[in-house]
């Protein structure tokens, strides 16, 4: 399936990371060729030569931290201290008659680094870095030219070097989140459509499976009773055909095998037990068929009673259904909380149903209830 983490993460970020990546090498080299071309325009060439290289260090050590997702709080201060230091390392170092617009060099060289910051942390935390910086670089500006028209046209010029990438960072990161964010439901909608294609094709492939084992079993049955090689009236006959029968409507229809009407009688009665806390899990095998007259509403009324007397714990449900003969066995680890009156529940059943109900107790502290009936037209 397709992974919106990842697609969202190759559209925005890896096109972000690699501009901010190219910028960091490229400023920093730029500004050391300066210093290395006119090194008599500072009095220490050597540590302006040094913060070049700092800075490219610093550059190889931060980038990479962005394919993580973004700065962390220390790695952000340390990435504005860097520019601070910088920019202050090459305004000390500069003479006042140097070549014009070094300084300014020495912003552009180190923006990138509160760029890191526009990326990683909110408004509130880079801005006041990116003053300090421009700060740093007014004082040791003034301090060389004096408060002149010189000076103020320098200042102008890396106050809107500084404002224009700033802002254009700032403003493209919404941008790419809202691309992020777009690629990412469109990749999410493309795995939920390959896992419904998949779980159809599993669905598919189940029933085929079924419909198989139907062709391989119930039809050589179905021409043995036709041919009279059967008698139908066996009960193992029967009960074959109507395991097959229960398969089949099952294949056809998505249903529980050996739904019948007492199960589907229990339903509200199970979810109101869930609901209690009890986690019941059945277990169907066969078909339970129709029971005789009242005998669903007996299974309701017994199971109901025992539930509600039991505990919040693991209940275990299986109905049995073997030729005419159905069986149900509620099993629990939980002692009961009160003993819950089965004897009126049954006595005005008809003799044919063959109902028998017993609760009984382990050792364990826990318990079984027991239900047997026949279906109706049993002989």
């Amino acid at each position: 399936m397709v992974s919106p983490d990842k697609v969202a993460h190759d559209i925005g970020e890896v096109g972000l990371i690699r501009m901010v990546g190219t910028i960091a090498v490229i400023l920093p080299c730029v500004a050391l060729v300066q210093v290395l071309a006119n090194s008599r325009d500072y009095r220490q060439p050597a540590a302006a030569v040094a913060v070049w290289l700092v800075v490219l260090c610093v550059a190889a050590w931060l980038i990479p931290r962005l394919q993580t997702g973004g700065l962390s709080v220390g790695e952000t201060t340390a990435a504005i201290a860097v520019a601070v230091a910088a920019v202050a390392v090459i305004g000390v170092t500069r003479r006042s008659n140097g070549v014009p617009g070094s300084v300014d060099l020495a912003i552009l060289g180190t923006i990138w680094l509160i760029v890191l910051a526009v990326i990683s942390r909110p408004a509130w935390v880079w801005i006041p870095g990116a003053l300090i910086v421009f700060a740093v670089h007014s004082v040791l500006l003034i301090r060389d030219g004096g408060l002149g028209p010189t000076s103020l046209s320098k200042l102008e010029a890396a106050g809107y070097i500084m404002a224009a990438v700033l802002i254009a960072f700032a403003a493209l990161r919404p941008t790419l989140a809202m691309h992020a964010a777009m690629a990412a439901r469109r990749a999410s909608l493309a795995s939920k459509s390959a896992a419904e294609r998949a779980a159809a094709a599993a669905v598919q492939q189940e029933r085929q499976s079924r419909l198989a084992v139907l062709e391989k079993e119930a039809l050589p049955l179905l021409r043995g009773i036709a041919d009279g090689t059967l008698d139908a009236t066996a009960a193992d006959v029967r009960e074959r055909c109507a395991r097959h029968a229960a398969i089949l409507r099952h294949s056809l229809t998505g249903g529980e095998p050996g739904a019948g009407e007492p199960m589907a009688g229990l339903e509200p009665t199970l979810s109101a037990a869930r609901e209690r806390g009890l986690l019941v899990s059945v277990q169907l095998i066969g078909d339970t068929g129709t029971p005789q007259s009242g005998v669903a509403q007996a299974v309701l009324a017994t199971v109901d009673a025992v539930l509600s007397a039991l505990p919040p714990h693991q209940v275990t449900l299986t109905v049995l259904a073997s030729g005419d003969d159905v069986e149900l066995y509620l099993t629990f680890a939980a002692p009961l909380r009160s003993m819950p009156d089965l004897t009126g529940i049954g006595p005005g059943l008809p003799a044919a149903a063959c109902w028998r109900a017993a609760l009984g107790a382990a050792e364990t502290g826990g318990g079984f209830l027991e239900l047997s009936w026949r279906k109706q037209g049993a002989t």
